[in-house]
């Protein structure tokens, strides 16, 4: 069972996690001008587990056809037969019943929200079959982790910095554009939709940079919106020279270093912006 379940988790990256939990965390701090409740605190860490492992599950789900021709996909857990589809489906329903069930400890509004931001996740996973919008299709349902944590402290959408779930679309849709390079053969050959496959990786790469360029902005902005002092303009610091090496190590040409980007420069900035905010708040905004 515990070899079943490590497979699991490697079948829908678990680590990957770290991508958009600290953005709901951020959300909830920025609610409560610092640390919020043990409770809300713990109920939104599983609500983000639910709805990642739920929305991860899923795609590996919809997308097994595709996954068990592409080279690069063909030996993950499902095509390979390390895993059944009943198991990824129990996998996926379980983690939507954590994912309302948080949702319903936190208030009513969270609960409100929940099918939406469910609904989102899931849909993203057959966006690639009729649009090369789907890198802001992902952004957007990531964009929705700040403002989760804000209405699982305060209950509301009032005062909420909306420029932070912008900026966090924008991060989102530049990495996976740029993640999206590794498949642009395989994507246009099999008729599927990204920006790499239908306006070539260069382009790809070209888009990439203009979205964390506009997403740099936003997130100083948030700072400014929010009152944050000058810790998470330090935390901002980092995150500009992250933004610029994940740009620098990966090419058109040389995608061969995609993953370091992908995983340590992007878990790096989302966790730096969360731990600064900490800071400022701490330290009197």
């Amino acid at each position: 069972m515990w070899r079943k379940l490590t497979v699991l988790l490697e079948m829908i990256k678990f680590e990957h996690t770290v991508f958009a939990m600290p953005f709901a965390l951020m959300g909830a701090f920025l609610a409560a001008r610092g640390v919020p409740s043990l409770r809300v605190f713990l109920w939104v860490i599983l609500a983000m587990v639910g709805a990642r492992t739920c929305a991860m599950g899923f795609n590996r789900i919809v997308d097994r056809r595709f996954d068990a021709v592409n080279p690069r996909t063909a030996a993950r857990a499902l095509p390979a037969g390390q895993v059944t589809l009943l198991e990824s489906w129990l996998m996926v329903i379980m983690a939507a019943l954590l994912f309302f069930l948080a949702c319903f400890m936190l208030n009513a509004l969270a609960l409100k929200m929940g099918p939406l931001v469910l609904g989102l996740t899931l849909f993203y996973s057959v966006t690639k079959r009729f649009t090369w919008l789907c890198h802001m299709v992902l952004g957007l349902a990531l964009a929705l982790s700040p403002m989760g944590g804000w209405v699982a402290v305060s209950a509301s959408f009032q005062g909420y910095p909306w420029v932070l779930s912008l900026g966090v679309l924008l991060w989102v849709a530049g990495f996976d554009c740029i993640y999206a390079c590794l498949d642009a053969d395989f994507d246009r050959e099999a008729g599927l939709f990204s920006m790499p496959a239908i306006f070539g990786r260069r382009n790809g790469f070209r888009i990439a940079v203009i979205f964390h360029a506009l997403a740099y902005a936003l997130f100083i902005l948030t700072g400014l919106q929010t009152g944050l002092n000058y810790w998470y303009y330090c935390g901002i610091a980092v995150t500009g020279v992250a933004l610029f090496y994940q740009h620098l190590i990966v090419t058109p040409k040389d995608l061969s270093r995609i993953k370091q980007s992908f995983f340590s420069m992007n878990g790096l900035i989302s966790l730096t912006l969360f731990i600064t905010t900490c800071i400022a708040l701490a330290t009197g905004a």
